[in-house]
Order: C-alpha cells, then sequence, then structure tokens
C-alpha cells in the first residue's frame, strides 16, 4: 500500500504553521503551538486517531489564538485531503462515541467531498484559561472545508467545557481513523457514482 502521509507549511502575516501527518501512524505525537489548549487536543486527536502528527504553529497570539487555531485547521484538513489520494478502499464513514466523565459526544464523519459541519454543542463557558471555546467550531469548520468532509458534532451532555471539548476532539480522532482505515472489500472509492 502507498504510504499515507503528507507534510506542508502555510506562512502568512499573521501564522506560520509547519505540519506533517501520517495517517498510518501509532499515535505519535510532536505538537508545539503557542496555544497550549489546542496543543493539549491534537494530543488527544492524535494518539486517539491512531495518526503521527507534527505540527508547529506561531501565530499573532498577542491578538488572540483565533488565526493560529483556525490555520491548524485549515492545514491539517489539506494535509488529510492529500494523504488520503484518491480515496480508493477507504471505509469512508466514521462515527465514534466519547465518553469524558459527566460529559458524551459524538462524531460522524463521510469522507465525500462534500465539506459541511453540523456542530450542537452548548458549551457552558465562554473560555478554558485563555482559550476562547468559541474557537472550538472556527477549527473544526476549517478542518472540514479543507479535507473536503461532511463532519457532525454532537455533544449531548455535559457540564465541564473542558470535558466537553476533550471528548469531542478523541471522538474526532476515533471516527477519522474509522474512516480512513482500508477495507478489502471495497473495490475502488465507495461510491455508487463511481468518485468522490
Amino acid at each position: 500500500m502507498t504510504e499515507r502521509k503528507f507534510s506542508l507549511k502555510r506562512k502568512t502575516n499573521e501564522t506560520n504553521i509547519s505540519l506533517a501527518l501520517n495517517i498510518d501512524g501509532e499515535g505519535i505525537s510532536d505538537i508545539q503551538t503557542d496555544v497550549p489548549f489546542m496543543t493539549h487536543m491534537l494530543d488527544l486527536f492524535t494518539k486517539h486517531g491512531h495518526f503521527d502528527l507534527t505540527v508547529e504553529g506561531r501565530g499573532d497570539v498577542d491578538i488572540d489564538g483565533h488565526h493560529t487555531t483556525e490555520d491548524i485547521g485549515i492545514v491539517l484538513g489539506q494535509a488529510l485531503l492529500e494523504a488520503l489520494g484518491d480515496k480508493k478502499g477507504i471505509k469512508r464513514y466514521g462515527n465514534a462515541f466519547v465518553p469524558m466523565d459527566e460529559a458524551l459526544a459524538q462524531v460522524t464523519v463521510d469522507l465525500s467531498n462534500r465539506p459541511h459541519l453540523v456542530m450542537n454543542a452548548d458549551f457552558p463557558k465562554e473560555r478554558v484559561g485563555d482559550f476562547d471555546v468559541e474557537l472550538v467550531h472556527e477549527f473544526l469548520w476549517k478542518l472540514a472545508i479543507e479535507a473536503r468532509m461532511n463532519l457532525h458534532v454532537n455533544v449531548h451532555y455535559g457540564f465541564n467545557t473542558h470535558h466537553m471539548i476533550e471528548a469531542v476532539f478523541k471522538a474526532l480522532g476515533r471516527a477519522l481513523d474509522e474512516a480512513t482505515q482500508i477495507d478489502p472489500r471495497v473495490k475502488g472509492v465507495p461510491s455508487t457514482k463511481g468518485m468522490l
């Protein structure tokens, strides 16, 4: 099987992001960003998705973490799309429920080339430490667009915002792990159209 990995860089006036993704990894991460909560979430995503992921992300955090978080979503989505190649043989769909103490999150993905995000999450707090909670949506939206995937995120319940977001990122990793797996029964791409 062809190695499913991709590396790229994105440098703007606001951020400088370098990223390397190996879909068929072992859950090894080397995440260094100037948004500590995002670093933590990407570590969890990588571990539970069994990907190998290296990220170095710097941005204008003197303003806030928006640009860094957004651009990491963009670059990760682009890397995922490129690493998947023609998507022949993949399962395409993935679904995961993850509990984190009192919180329960569900993430469902379709690697369909039809980007969309539906997010149902009622986070009780606007911030976790210095992290602006609305950036979770921003990251996921950019990831979905650039990876060209249909992404549904549902936080069924919870009262600790950190736990709720952590459950989302773990579930995202697990759902993508399932969707990117090669199924030997799938001949070509998993679509009656003959293409994704």
